[in-house]
Formats: structure tokens, sequence, C-alpha cells
């Protein structure tokens, strides 16, 4: 979906005028932001593609990070899955399930004590989200027919450490 498609969406479970007056901006903008942005000026290119260039130019995906928990959720990258071939069937889903029962690990141990600390918190989601991201990648190449690209996914237990941490 584009993000004009996404703000026209948006604007019909609320006023656009109501959004006009908070953001201290014209109404015709708020319309102009649910066109496509085209070369003849209909359009305009709107907060979203706005943010999303300053993702691209930044690197930084914290914009990101910091929607999805303004919002009550947490960001995990999709893995790239490209390619055809089917391969890797029974490896990644091993994959899967020994991060799942490591992940489960990590829940018992922090909570032997009947009490999650901070720090034990804080692995638990990197865990979590590390095999979110790898279940994902997984998920896709089920999609796509390609288990060749699970070779090219580190799996959870190999992945980077999140942002931040």
């Amino acid at each position: 979906m584009d993000s004009n498609e996404v703000l026209k969406e948006a604007l019909k479970k609320t006023s656009p005028k109501a959004v006009a007056a908070e953001l201290g901006i014209s109404l015709s903008l708020v319309y102009k932001w649910t066109e496509p942005a085209c070369e003849d000026g209909s359009g305009s290119r709107n907060p979203l593609d706005r943010l999303q260039k300053v993702i691209d130019l930044s690197g930084d995906m914290g914009i990101v990070e910091w929607l999805c928990q303004q919002n009550g959720g947490h960001f995990v990258r999709n893995p790239r899955v490209d390619g055809n071939g089917i391969e890797h069937v029974l490896t990644a889903t091993q994959e899967i399930i020994s991060q799942f029962s490591e992940l489960l690990s990590h829940i018992s141990a922090a909570a032997i004590d009947q009490s999650i600390e901070k720090e034990e918190a804080e692995e638990i989601r990197e865990v979590w989200d590390k095999l979110k991201s790898y279940a994902e990648g997984f998920v896709v190449c089920c999609e796509k027919g390609n288990f060749e690209q699970m070779r090219l996914i580190p799996p959870p237990s190999k992945g980077p450490r999140r942002l931040g941490m």
C-alpha cells in the first residue's frame, strides 16, 4: 500500500478538518497527502514519505522503533529472502525449535526467583525479537517456495544484538 493510501484510510477514522486544525496546516494540504505525488503537482509529499526519506538518508531505524513503541509494539526487521530454490526446510525448522527452546530457558532462568529484573527482561526481549525475525524469514521462504535463502539468514543465536543494548 502506498503512503497516500495509508493516510487516506487513517483519515476515514477521523476528520481531516480536525487533523488540519490540530497540526496547524490547511485542510487542502491534508487532502493532498491522500493523493499520489505526481509530476503535474497534484498530491504532496506527505509525512510518511518524509519520514521514510529521513530513515533512508540516515540509515537509522530509531524513528520506526520509536513509532512502534509509542503505539504499544516493537519493531522487528524482516530478513531479506530472495531467490528460487527449495532447500534446507528441516534445518530452518530445527533452528526455530531450538531458538524457541532457548527463549523458554531464558524465561525460566529469569523467573526462577519469582521476579524478572530489567536486564533479564531486556535479554528475553532480545532473544524473542531475533526469533521473530528469523521465523518471519522462514514464513516468507515458505510463501515464495525458497528455502535456499534460509542459509543466508543468520540464526537468532548468531544475529546482531538489538540497538541500544
